[in-house]
């Protein structure tokens, strides 16, 4: 089992940018693909990112790509979310998950472990 535990979330005015971080503990980091969530007052939750066990591989949803980038640091059991240019409709919480299949999944069912969420508000 693996505990996830967020940080970096707030308030960001629109076209600035702000870091998300997800720290992990319990099993080897290393083992579990790790994917980034979100969810919107209202609507339902949707992926915005994921990276590969490696880090080496990583996929965005559309909304994403070009602003949003996912990383990882195995050696210190982190995953992050920087996102930029950040938009109002980027606002919304973001949890952190992880998936210990070896592909890299964009449903949320799949994911086995989920962080606690963080609110992200970005305002004009």
């Amino acid at each position: 089992q693996v505990q996830l535990v967020q940080s970096g979330g707030g308030l960001v005015q629109a076209g600035n940018s702000l870091r998300l971080s997800c720290a992990a503990s319990g099993r080897t980091f290393s083992n579990y693909v790790m994917g980034w969530f979100r969810q919107a007052p209202g609507k339902e939750r949707e992926f915005v990112a994921a990276v590969s066990r490696s880090g080496a591989s990583t996929i965005y949803a559309d909304s994403a790509k070009g602003r949003f980038t996912v990383s990882r640091d195995n050696a210190k059991n982190l995953v992050y979310l920087q996102m930029n240019s950040l938009k109002l409709e980027d606002t919304a919480v973001y949890y952190c998950a992880a998936d210990t299949s070896s592909g890299i999944a964009i449903r949320g069912p799949d994911y086995d472990y989920w962080g606690q969420g963080t609110q992200v508000t970005v305002s004009s």
